[in-house]
């Protein structure tokens, strides 16, 4: 083992802003969902995921990646909305040991009807903050960090 490489003044005072911001931003986030629609924003992302991908559909390991969640949590998440009925699991045609996760019609009718609250939401609680340049070097922030542990940005 080497010498610890402790963080000096500067990097100690941004590490601990950027994990104050990050959860303020995701407390924000959570309770305008929770308020507005029931659900927390885990939720949320596991419906905007769906929405996108081809035929509104994604593996269950896929989509674990893709929402940064565990297996257990992703199914216990789901299993809640297909209760609802905003998502639909069935097994791979061609390889039954996958699952597939299905955002439905009524599903993609709720996510429309989120989506405006939840983007006036991010707007307020980040970017109305920050300059078109701050944007940008979030953004460039963000993909650095992510690339550097070998992993793409999210898309879009």
């Amino acid at each position: 083992m080497g010498t610890t490489r402790w963080l000096d003044d500067e990097e100690q005072r941004t590490w601990r802003a950027f994990l104050a911001a990050t959860q303020r931003v995701r407390e924000e986030l959570d309770r305008q969902l929770q308020r507005d629609a029931g659900m927390p924003l885990a939720y949320y992302q596991i419906l905007a995921m769906l929405s996108e991908a081809p035929e509104r559909t994604l593996t269950m390991s896929r989509l674990a990646r893709t929402t940064r969640s565990s297996a257990s949590r992703l199914s216990h998440a789901v299993a809640r909305l297909e209760a609802r009925g905003w998502v639909s699991r069935c097994q791979h045609p061609a390889d039954h040991r996958t699952t597939l996760a299905t955002l439905t019609d009524e599903g993609l009718i709720e996510l429309e009807g989120i989506a405006p609250g939840h983007v006036e939401q991010v707007r307020l609680s980040l970017f109305d903050n920050l300059t078109s340049e701050q944007t940008r070097q979030l953004h460039e922030i963000c993909r650095a960090v992510l690339e550097s542990a070998g992993e793409a940005p999210a898309p879009g």
